[in-house]
């Protein structure tokens, strides 16, 4: 009698193992998702939150955690639901009764799974590559993310019996490469050169925040900004933000460095030291997310483009402003 062929452990639990990275993955992209929406900070350590947290914040906050408008991570939770729905979708099919769709779902289910996992890996690969080399920064919900995702493809890749090896070959090369075209193509706009005339776009932020004291303010303002910025100051606008927050950082851009000089400015992180620090008040405007502007008694929170500061406060000056947002 001839024994049945004994079925490795990697290829009965795979499934399995796949469907909890990415309940995993989906609950870590669903955390970071709802924090951006609600314009809160993510927690990276309860030890110490202040030194661990601003370099999570920052890549979190940075041009690269955008997309079409939406948080990056939103698109990560949408795709960790995907792989572990296709995951576990064969067991909800009763294998005495159907047998034959089972195995077709099972076929089809792996060639996603393949799809999706390459696809993860190569885009995961070059935010590695943005987060150490472009932003140099350190953000451990990015790299568990990489991590998980790397698993994911290590799991789909030998969870499974791959009967033909050219379709897996071709597969995987075809998804890594569309994956990369589509990913460079997001982001051209962030490299995009600028054009004679026109608004200068805002550099991106590429080190870390100077602790207590955040970036340096590296554009310069034109006549236009000055004149905006004293009658913001005239009419009583006031901005909020912390040293540390990437987007308050991008406002102050906006305006330049002796623009924003004249504007009125709270801080409400804690830890400053250049600026003296007023989180007592920022609670008290009822300031939750930075930045935060509060013109005639009411909070507007985010960057503002100038133009859209000027027609909150009702400003007819020049708005021949230098910069715009990437």
């Amino acid at each position: 009698m001839r024994r049945k062929r004994s079925q490795p452990w990697i290829h009965k639990w795979s499934r399995f193992i796949i469907g909890a990275i990415a309940t995993v993955g989906f609950c870590l992209t669903a955390y970071l998702t709802i924090t951006k929406l609600t314009g809160g900070a993510v927690i990276c350590s309860t030890a110490d939150f202040t030194a661990s947290a601003q370099g999570c914040n920052s890549v979190l906050d940075s041009p690269y955690a955008t997309v079409f408008g939406l948080p990056l991570s939103l698109f990560g939770a949408l795709a960790y639901l995907s792989m572990g729905s296709a995951s576990l979708l064969p067991y909800a099919i009763n294998a005495d009764q159907k047998a034959k769709f089972r195995e077709s779902v099972e076929q089809w289910t792996w060639l996603f799974l393949l799809v999706g996992a390459t696809s993860m890996m190569v885009f995961s690969g070059y935010l590695m590559y943005v987060l150490f080399f472009k932003l140099q920064m350190t953000c451990y919900y990015c790299i568990g993310s990489a991590l998980f995702s790397l698993s994911l493809f290590g799991f789909t890749l030998f969870g499974h019996d791959w009967d033909d090896m050219g379709q897996l070959i071709t597969t995987a090369i075809i998804a890594a490469l569309m994956t990369l075209v589509v990913t460079l193509g997001i982001y051209s706009h962030l490299n995009r050169p600028a054009v004679a005339g026109a608004k200068q776009t805002i550099p991106a932020i590429i080190e870390q925040p100077e602790p207590g004291v955040g970036w340096e303010i590296s554009t310069t303002s034109g006549p236009a900004e000055q004149e905006f910025a004293a009658y913001l100051t005239e009419q009583g606008a006031v901005m909020y933000g912390a040293y540390w927050c990437p987007h308050c950082f991008d406002q102050k851009l906006l305006f330049g460095k002796e623009a924003f000089a004249a504007v009125t400015y709270v801080e409400c992180a804690e830890d400053a030291t250049q600026v003296e620090p007023e989180p007592t008040k920022c609670d008290a405007d009822g300031v939750t997310g930075y930045p935060a502007w509060k013109i005639n008694d009411t909070l507007y929170p985010g960057v503002r483009p100038l133009e859209e500061l000027a027609t909150l406060t009702g400003y007819t000056g020049s708005q021949d402003f230098k910069y715009r947002m990437p």
